[in-house]
């Protein structure tokens, strides 16, 4: 699978490069790509790429000269700057593009925001880029997770909710690839439940003590 990643901080950084790692081509969206493996952040010391990792600027990183086309293009950006991302990477280039929407839009001190009618982060995705194929997931956990997702009492669940079923399989193989169990929350609406349940986890890490170094699973009765 052919990867764009954009922002490149430690949910981007985490999954791209542990994609990469394991298999997928991954190019990292960043405004310096100069600056090479030091613009992406999330590696153990944040070190050089994988070999099938490299950097290249946002609009090159969805669509390149060289004939490159992503499949998936990840949104891991600051919520104050998703539009503004996603509007430079230029017309069209988001055509039947798996979307993949890993953000969560939040506001002055870590509060929730809803769009109009209560839209969700991800809705307003889908309306920022109408002809993409958006999917809400890794959203709902921090970036240690994404980087180590083992445990000893399970398998941590991810999430993963749009309207197209086809590109929800897609993320699913994604999450399941780094060691996640991944549930099936239907169409892109259900992101209005998804960037709620986030704040659970961002409440117990960062309010409540809990740390960093825990998940959610899910658990079920035969």
């Amino acid at each position: 699978m052919r990867i764009a990643v954009i922002g490149s901080g430690n949910v981007g950084g985490t999954l791209g490069r542990r994609w990469a790692t394991l298999g997928h081509d991954v190019v990292f969206g960043v405004r310096d790509p100069k600056r090479g493996a030091a613009a992406v952040k999330g590696g153990a010391g944040e070190g050089a790429l994988p070999d099938r990792a490299r950097v290249a600027t946002p609009a090159q990183a969805v669509r390149g000269d060289d004939g490159w086309r992503a499949d998936v293009v990840l949104v891991a950006t600051p919520w104050p700057a998703v539009a503004s991302a996603l509007s430079e990477l230029g017309p069209g280039a988001l055509d039947g593009v798996v979307l993949l929407d890993a953000t969560n839009p939040l506001g002055p001190g870590l509060r929730l925001e809803s769009g109009p009618d209560g839209a969700s982060g991800a809705e307003q995705v889908q309306a920022l880029a109408p002809t993409a194929r958006v999917v809400k997931a890794f959203n709902t956990t921090g970036a240690e997770n994404m980087a180590d997702a083992a445990y000893p009492g399970g398998v941590p669940m991810m999430p993963v909710c749009g309207d197209d079923a086809q590109a929800r399989q897609r993320v699913m193989a994604l999450a399941t690839l780094i060691g996640f169990e991944a549930v099936d929350m239907g169409p892109l609406m259900a992101a209005r439940y998804l960037e709620p349940f986030a704040m659970t986890w961002i409440h117990l890490a960062f309010r409540q003590g809990f740390g960093r170094r825990f998940a959610f699973g899910l658990l079920r009765r035969d």
